[in-house]
């Protein structure tokens, strides 16, 4: 006879006994502050509301409205240049480069810098709501690093900048750089005017007198972009940077709006800038330096131009075939004249038709004319 197992009672009922007293120990964490438990840890610490932490300064909300007003005026420029295929002998377009400008009137005028455009057969202006025209060249001056572009955008779409002045700047003042470098489109930087009156070399010889020199960031790519004061006004065109590497090194130049401002009107009206000219025809510089000498020397007089009629000799060869130099223009209404560079300067902001004092050297005596400035190109 088989006897029956004794049954051994279950520990289900026991198991069950333990973990209700367990939760009975623990503490009721839904009913706990929110936060207590890292009270306990570290000593309490304010924490800014989200609406402090948007409260911007007065100068960064002038800034931004500074930025958004002014802004919708800069557009972005690419250019191309046509290049045929030695192979195939097609036409092909090749994208040149890009660079930056700024809506000048409600005609559809754009400002840029003339090595912008330098080497291209066409361009295209992007503006800030990112509509794409093509533009059709103006005219352009290499000696101003200048250049005017044309779109047949909608008059609503064209939003130009207020103008200021260059001639009240001073060092220390504020100013924005807006433009596009490295082709990132709508890019605000912001600095000083660290110097004036620098002189830079253009890209046809003659120097650029009165830039404005910025430690604003200028790259490549800003170039023929606005340079603006704190109020959002124009106050130059920015147009290099001086730096080993070609990025910025806290150098940036600009050309000065009172330059802009009577340069553009002329490349509007004629396509180039209409120079007065004395009517003559000058040594290089450096056969100038090469004789000892300083100022713009006269190789030849024109035929009834204003220098001929005031006097001036040209360099010639005398009964001995020995070379007589001509007269050397040493200042042009009191303003010294040291390189052909200096003179075209002393008379670019004159008329045709005006009359000017003319200084100058002849076989080592100072002489004084008044001539009559003729059209030159």
């Amino acid at each position: 006879m088989l006897r029956a197992r004794r049954r051994r009672p279950s520990p289900a009922p026991m198991l069950l006994l333990l973990l209700a007293v367990f939760a009975c120990q623990l503490p009721d964490v839904a009913e706990q502050e929110p936060g207590a438990g890292e009270a306990a840890l570290a000593p309490e610490a304010p924490v800014a509301s989200a609406a402090a932490r948007r409260e911007l300064a007065e100068e960064e909300r002038a800034r931004i409205e500074l930025f958004r007003a002014a802004s919708p005026s800069v557009v972005f420029i690419t250019t191309t240049a046509r290049r045929r295929d030695f192979f195939r002998m097609n036409i092909l377009e090749i994208p040149q480069g890009s660079g930056s400008g700024f809506i000048w009137d409600r005609r559809g005028h754009v400002i840029t810098n003339f090595h912008v455009l330098q080497g291209a057969t066409a361009a295209q202006v992007t503006l800030s709501d990112h509509s794409a025209w093509d533009a059709e060249l103006v005219g352009a001056t290499a000696e101003k690093d200048l250049a005017v572009l044309r779109i047949e955008a909608p008059v609503e779409r064209m939003r130009p900048l207020a103008v200021g002045r260059s001639a009240g700047l001073q060092v220390g003042q504020t100013v924005l750089a807006i433009g596009n470098p490295f082709g990132l489109d709508q890019t605000l930087t912001t600095g000083v005017i660290s110097a004036l009156g620098r002189e830079i070399q253009s890209l046809g010889g003659v120097p650029i007198r009165d830039v404005v020199q910025t430690d604003a960031a200028i790259n490549p790519g800003n170039s023929g972009g606005p340079l603006l004061d704190s109020h959002g006004r124009l106050i130059g065109v920015n147009t290099a940077i001086y730096s080993p590497s070609g990025a910025y090194a806290g150098i940036g130049f600009a050309i000065p709006v009172d330059t802009v401002a009577w340069v553009v009107p002329e490349l509007i009206e004629h396509g180039r800038v209409v120079r007065p000219t004395l009517g003559v025809q000058l040594l290089p510089d450096a056969t100038v330096s090469e004789l000892g000498l300083e100022g713009a020397l006269v190789g030849d007089v024109i035929a009834g131009s204003g220098a001929e009629r005031a006097g001036l000799w040209p360099t010639r060869q005398d009964v001995a075939g020995r070379i007589v130099l001509g007269d050397l223009i040493v200042a042009v209404d009191g303003e010294p004249v040291r390189s052909i560079g200096d003179l075209f300067l002393a008379l670019e902001k004159r008329r045709p038709g005006e009359a000017v004092r003319v200084a100058f050297d002849r076989g080592g005596e100072r002489r004084e004319v008044t001539a009559v400035l003729g059209t030159g190109g």
